[in-house]
């Protein structure tokens, strides 16, 4: 995780969308510990409180579980939740001004496709 913290979004969000992140790109597994409040909260100069908040959202969406005493430990089924949910959002929020975009930029899915070929290519 950085330290950039951007101000139009409460702190709590960005960091709970990184631990998302890092569930969904596989660096947390079913079974890993969160770190810990204090390490965050030392690590980025935050508030405890900060760092509670997101991972008490994490918590509500059942994508961690308390273990007291011990930490926050990612559950099974956590990725696919996040997966599932993290697609609709994609495809009823973020598609249509995509292909808004597409459309106004006069491109189709064959200029697309060789834009993706041209890419593999070079990369």
């Amino acid at each position: 995780m950085n330290a950039d913290w951007h101000d139009n979004t409460p702190i709590y969000r960005q960091l709970k969308a990184r631990v998302v992140e890092m569930m969904l790109d596989g660096l947390l597994k079913p079974g890993d510990a969160l770190p810990s409040v204090r390490k965050i909260a030392a690590d980025f100069q935050l508030n405890p409180i900060t760092v509670s908040r997101a991972y008490q959202e994490l918590a509500d969406e059942q994508l961690v579980e308390k273990k007291r005493g011990l930490g926050m430990y990612m559950i099974d089924g956590a990725r696919e939740k996040l997966l599932d949910s993290e697609r609709t959002r994609f495809l009823n929020e973020e598609w249509p001004a995509v292909i808004e975009r597409l459309n106004r930029l006069g491109l189709n899915a064959s200029d697309l496709l060789l834009a993706t070929k041209r890419g593999e290519k070079n990369g």
